[in-house]
């Protein structure tokens, strides 16, 4: 991305940064956005009358930046809402952006913005926003296929999945369109509140032009003392929320007349919400299990069959589930299909012309089992790890409803990837064989033994610069006769957590811990060395100890 203004572009933009008892986080994001050039003619901070020392931190920043205005609210609104149309109504530039102040603006993201909408004549401009997970420093890309070239849309309705995008602050919005429309923020505490103002703004089908620059760096701190509102998913309040969130955004794209957006919306929140929720429940208390279900059933039963029908597998089987179960079942089953990758467990009731979820609820059909290509459908991959004998790994791939034995299965790539890395460090193909199968495909399937060497995964983790405990996650490709294949995680057979000590002739001893994620993949954890083991032992009693409170 240019970091060069353009002539044309300075002084064009104005960045409002709201912040509430973030003291020690709002400096960098301030600066950010300051050095974002002359392209942002002022940085508008609004203190939404914070508690600590936001406000003594902002005051000393504007005493020495002339570009920095700072408004300090008297009464906290509850919400980031508020605070957003304080900082709109202080704006003064042609164009606004939205900075939250836990985040930061990469070099060249406003001058990036500015000119795509300057040049295509556009009242907002999109760009790419990137999670960092801290403090590993890992980057997700948020809506990836969203944003891979550059494009101009002249409404959103060209980019029906663009609903997907329900941020605020990967964009740059015209001033004049916003107040020619009365495009605002939701008032006071509500929770999402850019849900809807994104759908306000898409709803007055504005031309949007699209790169495909990073422009906004989303710092994702699960370990932070108060978590963000869309990391806090224990309460069923805030799933609530969410669902009030994506109605009144569904509602105001209805009312405008947006019926193919308001549809969009509703099919994004098959794929997107409703999956990232139904994951966790089997986490959540009885109390909390139950009332998410009614709320996600009642929620669910407004919508029509087409806007189930266009979600994707498996997030269309997934309504159709809780649609046909009156009360929470099958838990584990449910998160396992609503993980990242995909996986649907057995038993598999019904034919594959005809697949349902369970014999009992022939309702909720699993449409598309006979017709999806295998890379769509939710295999599953068994694995079991031993560090006995030099250590091994024994695979299965589990057919499902008879796909797989007729693609017939033959070659396993395993790749072993440092979490964080693009690029698996060590990667090993092996020649499947068949096993007798047993009852409804539970058992059986297609077998490979791979060796796998700790030791070697310590080196080359340290020579990428791992140092200390190593998280290493483990994928698999198969590759079918029909050149056919699949990509997805292994599977722990029990999900449990085993740790083992291997004696070392490099590093002494190696603690190997092997677990399932969050998504019940198989990862490993590798400690080399009796220092880092015991750090790692004691980092897991102190999680413990916190988890028990």
């Amino acid at each position: 991305m240019s970091t060069v203004p353009l002539p044309e572009t300075a002084g064009r933009l104005s960045v409002v940064v709201i912040a509430y008892n973030d003291e020690e986080l709002v400096g960098e994001a301030i600066r950010s956005a300051l050095d974002q050039g002359p392209v942002v003619a002022e940085v508008v901070a609004v203190d939404d009358c914070s508690g600590d020392g936001t406000a003594r931190v902002l005051d000393e920043l504007a005493a020495l930046h002339p570009r920095l205005r700072v408004v300090h609210r008297t009464e906290n609104s509850g919400g980031c809402g508020t605070p957003r149309n304080d900082g709109i109504r202080a704006a003064t530039a042609p164009y606004v952006m939205f900075l939250d102040s836990d985040d930061i603006l990469p070099p060249g993201a406003a001058e990036a913005l500015v000119a795509a909408a300057e040049r295509h004549d556009a009242p907002v401009a999109v760009g790419v926003c990137v999670r960092r997970e801290l403090p590993e420093g890992r980057d997700v890309r948020w809506q990836p296929a969203l944003y891979r070239e550059p494009a101009v849309l002249e409404t959103p309705a060209d980019l029906r999945p663009l609903v997907h995008d329900t941020l605020c602050v990967n964009k740059v919005y015209d001033r004049a369109f916003l107040a020619e429309h009365g495009i605002r923020f939701p008032d006071g505490r509500f929770v999402y509140e850019d849900f809807l103002f994104t759908a306000r703004v898409y709803a007055a089908a504005p031309r949007v032009a699209v790169i495909p620059d990073t422009v906004y760096v989303w710092h994702v701190r699960r370990a932070a003392a108060q978590l963000s509102i869309s990391l806090d998913r224990e309460g069923v309040s805030n799933w609530q929320s969410r669902i009030s969130a994506h109605r009144a955004a569904v509602e105001t794209l209805a009312e405008a007349g947006r019926a193919e957006l308001a549809a969009a919306c509703r099919t994004k929140f098959l794929e997107h919400d409703l999956r990232m929720y139904a994951r966790d429940l089997r986490q959540r208390d009885a109390a909390h299990r139950a009332e998410w279900w009614t709320t996600t059933r009642d929620h669910l039963a407004g919508f029509e069959e087409p806007e189930i029908a266009a979600a994707v597998a498996p997030a269309r089987w997934i309504a159709r589930f809780l649609l046909a179960a009156k009360e929470p079942r099958d838990l584990l089953r449910l998160s396992r299909l609503a993980a990242n990758p995909a996986r649907l467990l057995p038993p598999y009731a019904g034919t594959r012309e005809a697949a349902v979820w369970a014999d009992d609820l022939p309702e909720a059909r699993l449409d598309g089992m006979d017709a999806l290509p295998l890379d769509e459908l939710p295999l599953v991959v068994d694995a079991v790890l031993r560090t006995a004998a030099g250590g091994d790994l024994r695979l299965t791939v589990r057919d499902l409803y008879g796909r797989l034995a007729d693609a017939g299965p033959r070659v396993a790539e395993l790749a072993f990837l440092p979490r964080g890395d693009a690029e698996p460090a060590r990667t090993e193909r092996v020649e499947l064989r068949a096993e007798t199968a047993g009852v409804s495909g539970a058992e059986g399937g297609w077998t490979a033994r791979v060796p796998v060497r700790f030791a070697g995964l310590a080196d080359t983790g340290r020579r990428r610069g791992r140092r200390g405990t190593q998280l290493w996650d483990i994928g698999v490709t198969v590759t079918c006769s029909n050149g056919e294949s699949f990509t997805t995680s292994l599977r722990p057979r029990d999900g449990s957590q085993r740790r083992s000590v291997l004696p070392s002739s490099r590093y002494g001893v190696l603690l190997v811990q092997q677990y399932a994620t969050a998504n019940g993949s198989l990862a490993v954890r590798i400690a080399p060395g009796a220092r880092d083991g015991f750090r790692a032992v004691r980092a897991r009693l102190r999680r413990l100890a916190r988890s028990s409170q």
